[in-house]
């Protein structure tokens, strides 16, 4: 098994006080599809932005721990020293450039690129997002919240990564829209031979496309293992999938949770 992205014992502070991550450490494989799930405030986000070394942004630093990919420690590395070796960002809200058009956008996307390359490439996204060209010469900002998403991971695509952060792409979409989005990051992930770590909430449609997930609680990984099994583990379709023992609650229903985490076996 190869891994590409290794995270080893990862603490990461915000503002020299708050200690977010606590020690965190996860892996993902080669050409796979990892899933990190959780609520909000578990510590997620932060760690895709160590990954692509935008902590500094937000006064944040890791402190302790390593951040491995391909074996090479990158951990304080520019973030656009990451983006040439290929790690690639698409981040929560979408964060496209609303005042150019979509054509634009994509060619923000491809900066680091050989310029001969650039017509080939935007019509791979094209063939993976016909609405797109549809749309190329329109404004991104009068699109739908949909549209934007699939502006964003184009873009992401026209970087042509070898590991894609994705931090909620269904944030915010109708559920047609989220099966739709998850269909094409599989194409991506299979088709360009590109490992994704996908960050998501929505667990279920998360775990259906990962070969493997962790869970994450207040900076830790407390769960982890093949997407299919946490599918049916009984703690997360409790406590994620809202399903008990008498079917479906609502999270605010939900009583008892256990935590496996793995340091106590």
């Amino acid at each position: 098994m190869s891994h590409v992205l290794k995270v080893e014992n990862l603490e990461v502070v915000y503002n020299d006080v708050v200690l977010v991550l606590k020690g965190l450490s996860l892996s993902a494989e080669q050409g796979k599809i990892t899933a990190l799930l959780g609520a909000n405030g578990a510590g997620k986000s932060t760690t895709l932005k160590a990954i692509s070394g935008l902590l500094e942004t937000e006064d944040g630093e890791v402190t302790d721990g390593a951040i491995l990919y391909d074996g090479k420690p990158i951990h304080g590395t520019h973030p656009e020293k990451i983006v040439r070796q290929g790690i690639f960002q698409v981040m929560e809200g979408r964060r496209i450039f609303e005042d150019l058009t979509v054509e634009e956008n994509l060619r923000c996307g491809a900066y680091t690129r050989p310029r001969s390359e650039f017509s080939g490439d935007m019509e791979k996204v094209y063939d993976y997002f016909p609405r797109l060209k549809e749309r190329r010469k329109q404004l991104a900002g009068y699109m739908s919240g949909g549209e934007q998403q699939m502006l964003a991971i184009g873009r992401a695509v026209m970087a042509h990564p070898k590991l894609l952060l994705l931090d909620e792409p269904s944030l915010g979409l109708a559920p047609i829209l989220v099966e739709e989005i998850f269909d094409i990051v599989q194409r991506i992930n299979q088709q360009e031979n590109c490992t994704v770590l996908l960050v998501e909430q929505n667990a279920r449609a998360a775990l259906s496309v990962a070969s493997y997930g962790y869970i994450m609680e207040n900076g830790r990984i407390v769960l982890d293992g093949k997407g299919s099994e946490l599918l049916t583990n009984p703690d997360v379709q409790e406590f994620y999938l809202g399903m008990g023992a008498g079917g479906k609650k609502s999270y605010r229903d939900v009583k008892h949770y256990r935590r496996r985490k793995r340091w106590l076996g």
